[in-house]
């Protein structure tokens, strides 16, 4: 099983009513919980891990995890309300107002975290989890705990808006890097965490961390994965881009899933990882990322939609 631990929030997402009004609609999201999503409707095993609220926001989530085939048995329900997101669409880009105080979310701590069962193959983390406390210092410890015997994937997803101490924040994405065989960046992110440079030679500086494959997200050029011997670049799919809320969370399962399928989601294949199997994974990474991109709010595809 591929354990995604992260964020699980309801996105409240603009709409008109019949009434001319400006309102909100809830859906499921965060950034992790897209990711587990997206894996389990591409056919890999695929489980979630963060504590849930027993609200109806939970239930919502939950329910979203049980119809894409995502297991739950790691995720704890607690008597907590969910974290909020809205959401602002500018030109197809989103922008999000949290409300996460007291969550079930936030409020994790690292007295909490599970024991990882042998099904735990893997794990992917991300997103505004690693920002918040005490959560961010709960999802590092399991992190930590898991590392050195499990593939670690990290998207840092960087949020620049919720980021109250950014000394401390960068000191978690620097140390989550160091201990992850694969991460994740868009191209931005990558000049958030490194500075200024050819994406290329910034990509060898976190290779030099300790990662053995960075996965560059080009927006519509595609991506591109670099290794200590090799890169490869692939080219995204032409789509009318409804808007991009989910686009990267998506490409990560597919990566994920890819891997997965050719038996190179272990510490050791990682190490090793050809450019052929580097390209399949990037290549079934932009492919969903392209579906998800083509129609409104996080919706990844199932597998039989890329056949």
């Amino acid at each position: 099983m591929i354990l995604c631990c992260g964020e699980a929030l309801i996105d409240m997402l603009p709409r008109t009513s019949e009434a001319g009004e400006d309102a909100f609609a809830p859906y499921s999201g965060g950034a992790v919980f897209n990711t587990a999503i997206a894996l389990g409707r591409l056919g890999a095993p695929s489980g979630f891990y963060c504590e849930l609220a027993g609200d109806m926001f939970g239930e919502m989530l939950q329910d979203a995890l049980a119809d894409s085939r995502v297991s739950t048995d790691y995720a704890p329900i607690v008597d907590r309300p969910c974290t909020l997101a809205f959401v602002k669409l500018v030109e197809g880009q989103a922008t999000y107002a949290f409300y996460d105080e007291g969550t079930a979310l936030r409020m994790m701590t690292p007295e909490t975290l599970p024991p990882l069962g042998d099904d735990v193959s893997a794990l992917f983390f991300g997103g505004i989890s690693l920002v918040g406390e005490p959560c961010g210092t709960a999802f590092e410890a399991l992190a930590t705990r898991a590392a050195g015997d499990r593939a670690i994937m990290i998207d840092p997803n960087i949020r620049t808006s919720f980021i109250a101490d950014e000394a401390a924040y960068r000191g978690r994405v620097e140390r989550m890097i160091a201990l992850s065989d694969i991460v994740k960046v868009s191209d931005e992110d990558l000049r958030w965490i490194m500075g200024d440079g050819e994406p290329g030679a910034l990509a060898r500086e976190i290779l030099r961390m300790g990662p053995k494959v960075v996965c560059i997200t080009e927006g519509g050029k595609g991506a591109r994965g670099i290794t200590a011997t090799g890169e490869v670049q692939v080219a995204a799919p032409r789509v009318e881009v409804a808007d991009t809320v989910g686009a990267g969370d998506t490409f990560n399962a597919g990566v994920l899933a890819a891997l997965h399928e050719a038996g190179a989601l272990t510490k050791d294949a990682l190490a090793a990882l050809d450019n052929r199997v580097l390209r399949d994974a990037l290549t079934l990474g932009v492919r969903s990322a392209a579906v998800t991109v083509s129609r409104a709010g996080a919706n990844p595809p199932w597998r039989a939609e890329l056949s």
